[in-house]
C-alpha cells in the first residue's frame, strides 16, 4: 500500500514522502496514529498543491531576505562607548545594542540572535558585522563605534 507520510518516521522516510509499506503496517500503525495518509488521487493532488505553495513561500522569503540584505549593506549604525583615561573602555557593545540601534537609526528590525558577533565589541573603530537573514543570505551591517 502506498502511504503519504504526514510526519517523519524513523527508518521509513520524512514528512511528505510517498512510501510503499504493507497493508497492515499502514492501517494499524501509520494511518491510525496519523503519521500517514493513504495515497489516493485526491491526497496526492493535495500534496502536490501543498509542495507548490511551500516552494512559492520559500522563494518569496528568499527574495525578501536578499532585499533586506541589500538595505543592511547600504546602512550604517553609530554607537558610542564610555572610556577611561588610558583609552580603556567600560563594558562592551553587544548584539542587543546593535539591534536596538539599527531599529532606531535605520528603521529596520533585526533579531539580536541573527547578528553574528564572535566577541563583544570593546574598542573604537568601524566593524563589519554579519547578519544571518536566511540560511542562504547573510548581510553585512557597518557599525561605527566612537568613544563618548
Amino acid at each position: 500500500m502506498k502511504v503519504i507520510l504526514t510526519e517523519d518516521v524513523k527508518s521509513l522516510g520524512k514528512k511528505g514522502d510517498i512510501v510503499d509499506v504493507s497493508d497492515g503496517y499502514a492501517r494499524n500503525f501509520l494511518i491510525s496514529r496519523k503519521k500517514g495518509l493513504e495515497a489516493t488521487p485526491a491526497n496526492l493532488n493535495n500534496l502536490k498543491l501543498k509542495n507548490a505553495n511551500d516552494e512559492k513561500i520559500a522563494k518569496q522569503q528568499l527574495e525578501e531576505a536578499k532585499a533586506l540584505a541589500e538595505k543592511i549593506g547600504k546602512a550604517g549604525v553609530k554607537l558610542s562607548i564610555k572610556a577611561g583615561e588610558g583609552g580603556k573602555t567600560f563594558g562592551s557593545i553587544s548584539s542587543k545594542e546593535i539591534a536596538e540601534a539599527a531599529a532606531s537609526q535605520c528603521g529596520f528590525e533585526l533579531d539580536k540572535k541573527k547578528i553574528v558577533l564572535k566577541d563583544p565589541i570593546k574598542a573604537e573603530g568601524v566593524y563589519k558585522i554579519p547578519v544571518k537573514l536566511h540560511p542562504q543570505v547573510t548581510g553585512e551591517l557597518t557599525v561605527e563605534v566612537t568613544i563618548a
